[in-house]
Formats: structure tokens, C-alpha cells, sequence
């Protein structure tokens, strides 16, 4: 059974998260305030309509407490962000997920009944700083304050080992999830699988690890 979404708040984050959802085959009610928002979205999600988020009875004649996940991505106002997030509360929404504008911002919606809190402006600035500071990430995921994956390029001094020769949980700490190879991936990779320059690992642990890791067998600079 497809589970339901609502999507309030239609500018560049919300729109983007309704549009995914929609492609991954999700029944997505769009919301926002602005009618020239709403009608762009009336061919995309399954239904798009004009309703003020704070409006309690607004959001209860839409029957928003039926459905299995909501997202308030409103933009720069975050009274509305607040009344919304509490107003969901009160109904029992099963999950929120909010769009925070800066720390303050989550510390209120953590206390008025958020599950769920993104910063996507500065998960981006974290994401992108990563992969600038070396060659080597190419991809960057931040799990928690202290663990992510990673995604990165294995140099020469890697050429033609195994897994096991190269001992990295033990080592290291961290686990090769899998291995990006000329398009192909292979999950969970067996320990006597030999690794070459060019292949493309996807690591996971700890930040600290990663890094020393990267520093020991493959960052080469």
C-alpha cells in the first residue's frame, strides 16, 4: 500500500521533495498559500491545493492527521513553521519532518513535537565543503555529528589489494558498503575482492576514522 504525503510549503525545498516523491510513486498532497505555486504543482502531485498551514480547521478539512508523513518546508517564515509544526502535534500526526532556518529554530520545533528536523542549506554547505577539501570525496553523507559515508576514489597504493590485505575494519574502524566499478556496483563486497585505482568505495564510519583512513591508503597528496 503507497503511503500518503503531505507536502506544505511548495518553494525550492518542498517542491523538489514532492516531485521526488511523486517519481517514486507516492501519493503527495501539495500545499501552499500562493495560488501561482499551487496551480504549477496541479499536474505534478496527486493533489495540489491553496490552504493557509495555520489555519487548524483548514488543515483538519483536508483530513492532513490521515496521512502517514507530513513535511512543512515553509520558507523564510518561521512563526508560520512553528504553528504549523504544533497545530500538526495537536492532531497526532504520525510523522513531521520540518525544515529548520537555523539552530534556534530546532530547538523550538523539537519541543513542540518535530520528529523529524533538516537543514538543507547547511547540509549542503557541509556536503560541499567536504568534497572540495580533498580530490579523493566525491560524495559526502553525514549520518550523525560523528558518522558518515563517504564516497571515494581509490589511488595507486591500493592497486591490486584485497579487501583483507588492506584490513580495514580493524585498522580503520570503518566497513566498505560497496564498490563503484566501470557502472557496476557490488554490494557488500566479499573480503578477497581485489581493489583497483579508479574503483569508487563506499565507506561508512565514524568521521575521524574516514579521515585517517583517507590520509593512510588513499589519499595520495
Amino acid at each position: 500500500m503507497k503511503k500518503q504525503f503531505a507536502v506544505i510549503g511548495l518553494g525550492r525545498f518542498g517542491g523538489s521533495i514532492c516531485k521526488s516523491l511523486m517519481n517514486e510513486g507516492m501519493d503527495v498532497l501539495a500545499i501552499d498559500q500562493d495560488e501561482e505555486k499551487v496551480n504549477e504543482f496541479a499536474s505534478i502531485a496527486t493533489q495540489a491545493v491553496i490552504a493557509d498551514s495555520t489555519d487548524e480547521k483548514a488543515l483538519k478539512s483536508l483530513g492532513i492527521r490521515n496521512f502517514d508523513h507530513v513535511v512543512v518546508a515553509i520558507g523564510d517564515n518561521i512563526q508560520a513553521s512553528i504553528l504549523t509544526t504544533l497545530i500538526l502535534d495537536e492532531m497526532k500526526v504520525k510523522h513531521i519532518t520540518v525544515k529548520a532556518q537555523n539552530d534556534y529554530h530546532e530547538t523550538v520545533l523539537n519541543r513542540i513535537g518535530a520528529h523529524e528536523i533538516v537543514h538543507p542549506e547547511r547540509d549542503m554547505g557541509i556536503r560541499i565543503a567536504h568534497n572540495v577539501v580533498s580530490d579523493n570525496v566525491l560524495d559526502y553523507l553525514e549520518l550523525s555529528d560523528e558518522h558518515s559515508i563517504v564516497e571515494l576514489a581509490a589511488g595507486p597504493t591500493i592497486d591490486g589489494k584485497t579487501i583483507v590485505d588492506l584490513d580495514v575494519r580493524s585498522t580503520y574502524g570503518c566497513n566498505i558498503l560497496a564498490i563503484k566499478r566501470n557502472e557496476e556496483l557490488t554490494v557488500s563486497p566479499e573480503p578477497e575482492v581485489k581493489l583497483y585505482e579508479g574503483d569508487i568505495l563506499i565507506i561508512i564510519g565514524a568521521d575521524a576514522d574516514i579521515s585517517r583512513l583517507e590520509s593512510y591508503w588513499i589519499d595520495e597528496n
